[in-house]
Formats: structure tokens, C-alpha cells, sequence
């Protein structure tokens, strides 16, 4: 565990004067060497403090969207850490850009152990907080992580889900019987050349000739200077080509009902495409849980609009729950 101070602001959003905010390493139970940015209220007093582990969307950085909300988180009170997922941005992992519903599981872990560790928190207040498709990760991680006393999701996705039946559930037997198919022949061709293939871009060059709203969506924050970073494999790169493998055979959210307890809030705008997902989680868990749907918002409004997530209601959640 090390941590160091950054020497200039590179994130995609401004820097708070309300915060102190440093660079740290630590390694989750695979050996993997994760980075991060902790965050930590200037204004903090002597007694150790609730803390939450931040991370997502899926194919975002902590320069991103988790930081903003982790720098936010601290400047009302909470001890926060934005983290990279393995093989991507700063934290390591061979090859890069290559996702698990396992170890990105296990991430959120790791990132509890380092809280755990620091003698500005506490403990046995930790929470999480997991965005687009690591809401998924962090709720799998809450139900076999009993450190995790409350998590919250926005714009959540099951990448599992998403991956194995298409968006909506579209895919027919006969499409992932064909995926798989593929999928199986490009591990030929990457064990003939000895090393993975990467897939196609996450997003196009430009929007010349897109038909899709969803993909304009997604490409109004990661290709334009709303939301670019150079680390973010959905600004500028692609997954290795047999990413969807796993999640296409392990459901992440099989034992979501074993979160309670301990409370979760899902939250989702009203118009996001993937707010099936939400409200899919709030009939399957147990209670404690609330699905809160943002007014006049879609999945992207709740990465960066400082004027649609609602941070408030996050705030009251994890003081009222990390007590």
C-alpha cells in the first residue's frame, strides 16, 4: 500500500478546494496492483470517518465519473476512493483493457481492505457506491462482502445480463449460441498468435452515419471533452475481442437477495435505456431497498450532471446507514 500526492489535476472534472486528494496503490487478493484517487474532507476533525469505495461506469478511469463522485462524496463528509479496475487505466493486470466479473468483483473488495487500513475511517462504516456496469459489480460484491454495510448503484447495469441476452433480452438462443461460436474460434486465433485480439472500438471515430441514440448518448461524454480521458478504454480503445466470455456464463447477481440486511439504493433516470436493469434488481433483493427514478434523465445524465444526480438523497443514505 503507497500513496503520493498528484502533480497536476487530470481528471474531467475541477478540482475542490474543500478536499485533499492523493494518489494510492493497493492490491487486491490476486496480486493485481489496483491505483487510485482517495479522497479526504480538509475539514475532517480527529475521529475516523465513514468511507466509500467508488468505481465504474464500465469502461470509464477514476479520472471520470467515480471521481467526481468521490471528491463530491468527500467534501460532504466521507472518506472516498475512486478506483481503476484491473487491466485498466493505471492499475495493471496483463493483457489490458479486459474485464471479469470475478476479479472486477473482487476490486471493490481490495478497495475495502485499503479503507480498512487507513486510521482516518472507520472500519465498520464502509459503503459503496458502483456505477453503469460496475452498480452490477458492486451489488455482487455487497453480497458476499459482509465488510460493505450499504451500497448504492446509479444507471446501474448487469453486465452479465447484458452480455449472455442482449440489451432488453433481445438475444435469440440461436444469436448466443452464434456469438459463442465466434468467440470460442477467436481463442483459436489468439492462442495461434499469442496474445489476445482486441475487439472493435467501444465508440466510432465520429458520429458520421450512427443510427443509434444509445451510442450517441454514450459518445456525447467519452469523445468529447465533456468526458475524454486517454485512459478510458470507452474513449479511446476497445476490450480484448473474448471479454463477453465470462460474463456470458456467470451471472453476477444470483445471490443479490443475500445483501440484506444491509440497504441498497438503485437509482435510475427515467428515460435511460437501462433502467430495466434497476428495476429488476429492486424486485429480486430483499429489503432494506429503494429505487429512486430521476425525472428528466437518462443513463449518461448520471455520470456527470451535477444538476440530475442526486446527491443529497445519496448523503442522507449513507448517514443514516453507516452510523
Amino acid at each position: 500500500m503507497s500513496c503520493s500526492k498528484f502533480p497536476t489535476w487530470d481528471k474531467t472534472f475541477p478540482q475542490s478546494e474543500k478536499v485533499e486528494h492523493k494518489k494510492v496503490q493497493f492490491m487486491n487478493r490476486y496480486g493485481i496492483k489496483l491505483s487510485g484517487d482517495l479522497y479526504l474532507p480538509k475539514d475532517r476533525g480527529s475521529e475516523p470517518l465513514a468511507a466509500l469505495a467508488i468505481s465504474g461506469p464500465f469502461g470509464a478511469v477514476k479520472e471520470q465519473s467515480s471521481g467526481l463522485y468521490a471528491q463530491t462524496m468527500a467534501e460532504r463528509g466521507f472518506v472516498t476512493i475512486a478506483f481503476d479496475p484491473s487491466y485498466t487505466g493505471e492499475s495493471g493486470g496483463e493483457p489490458r483493457n479486459v474485464a471479469s466479473p470475478d476479479i472486477n468483483t473482487e476490486d471493490f473488495s481490495a478497495a475495502v481492505d485499503y479503507l480498512g487500513l487507513l486510521p482516518t475511517v472507520d472500519r465498520n462504516r464502509i459503503g459503496i457506491i458502483g456505477i453503469c456496469g460496475f452498480g452490477g459489480m458492486g451489488l455482487n460484491a455487497s453480497a458476499v462482502d459482509k465488510r460493505i454495510k450499504a451500497v448504492v448503484t446509479t444507471s446501474m447495469y448487469d453486465m452479465s445480463r447484458v452480455m449472455a441476452k442482449g440489451l432488453n433480452d433481445s438475444l435469440t438462443k440461436e444469436g448466443r449460441s452464434s456469438f459463442l461460436e465466434s468467440l470460442s474460434e477467436q481463442r483459436n486465433v489468439d492462442a495461434q498468435n499469442g496474445k489476445p485480439t482486441p475487439g472493435p472500438r467501444i465508440l466510432p471515430e465520429t458520429l458520421e452515419g450512427n443510427t443509434s441514440p444509445i451510442t450517441e448518448e454514450f459518445f456525447q461524454y467519452y469523445r468529447t471533452p465533456r468526458g475524454f480521458h486517454k485512459n478510458s478504454p470507452n474513449s479511446n480503445g476497445a476490450w480484448t475481442a473474448t471479454t463477453p466470455l465470462s460474463f456470458m456464463n456467470m451471472p453476477l447477481l444470483t445471490y443479490v437477495k443475500e445483501i440484506s440486511p444491509r440497504p441498497i439504493l438503485l437509482i435510475a433516470g427515467d428515460s435511460a435505456h437501462s433502467r430495466y436493469f434497476s428495476e429488476d434488481v429492486y424486485k429480486a433483493a430483499s429489503e432494506p431497498k429503494e429505487l429512486l427514478i430521476v425525472a428528466n434523465a437518462n443513463h449518461v445524465d448520471l455520470y456527470d450532471r451535477m444538476d440530475k444526480i442526486p446527491f443529497d438523497t445519496i448523503v442522507s443514505f449513507f448517514k443514516e446507514n453507516l452510523k
